[in-house]
């Protein structure tokens, strides 16, 4: 595929329009779900940072930061070099306006809060591309998985503990509650410190097998192998508590 055609693929693909074959089903994904206020602290300046409030759905339950298709090298599936480029140089306002349902954008707005920082489409030509032909299809199914987390008693585990720490241990034991023994052992929780405080920012969720309707979250963890336990644990942080320098 020449230069010029790979550039029409990309751009009628966020469109929404199916470019080609399907994309590879990749065997093995990661969903990672952050923390919302936990990363604020750390880039206050954002603009989903500043103006996010203590009553926005982020700040009480997870937010979308991707669906990566595994290996971690599998990105950028027919991206022509251009829009690579502008990718990986934080130039996001140069990728293409993803073309969506108006109620998958809403959705996405809502979970995705970084969709201010136009984080959507850099999720989409990194990853989605090596995942689905279209966004839609993309952030159909990301929305989906992480309706199931929030809804869970994971979330409400979150919530509940906002303020204090919370341990590994207790996110792990919450995720063979939800989703079935073992499936906590999928779950790999990402901490940072900021200043004194150690804060759980991020949970990489190891899912295997092909995304599709008809296999829930709890199928998805069944089947995907153990992962690193990551931090032993951290503080559940709150909107606007000890904001950081970007």
């Amino acid at each position: 595929m020449t230069i010029v055609a790979r550039a029409l693929a990309i751009l009628l693909a966020a469109a929404g329009l199916a470019v080609g074959g399907p994309a590879a089903a990749a065997e093995l994904h990661v969903l990672a779900a952050s923390w919302q206020p936990a990363f604020c602290e750390t880039r206050p300046r954002k603009p989903e940072c500043v103006a996010q409030t203590d009553d926005r759905f982020d700040a009480t339950s997870f937010s979308l930061h991707g669906l990566w298709p595994q290996p971690m090298d599998n990105v950028y599936c027919d991206v022509p070099p251009d829009l690579r480029a502008a990718d990986e140089a934080g130039r996001w306002t140069a990728l293409p306006p993803l073309a969506l349902d108006e109620p998958t954008r809403q959705a996405l707005d809502r979970v995705m809060p970084g969709t201010a920082s136009l984080l959507d489409r850099h999720e989409w030509v990194k990853h989605g591309t090596c995942h689905a032909e279209t966004p839609e299809t993309y952030y159909r199914n990301s929305l989906r998985l992480m309706e199931e987390l929030n809804a869970s008693p994971v979330r409400s585990l979150f919530a509940e503990s906002i303020g204090s720490p919370l341990s590994g241990r207790e996110i792990r034991a919450a995720f063979d509650a939800a989703f079935g023994e073992g499936a906590g052992d999928r779950v790999h929780v990402i901490c940072r410190r900021v200043g004194a405080r150690r804060l759980i920012v991020e949970l990489k969720i190891n899912l295997g097998g092909a995304i599709t309707p008809e296999r829930d979250l709890a199928t998805l963890l069944r089947d995907a192998p153990r992962t690193y336990r990551g931090c032993e644990a951290g503080i559940i942080d709150r909107v606007g508590i000890g904001l950081a320098d970007p």
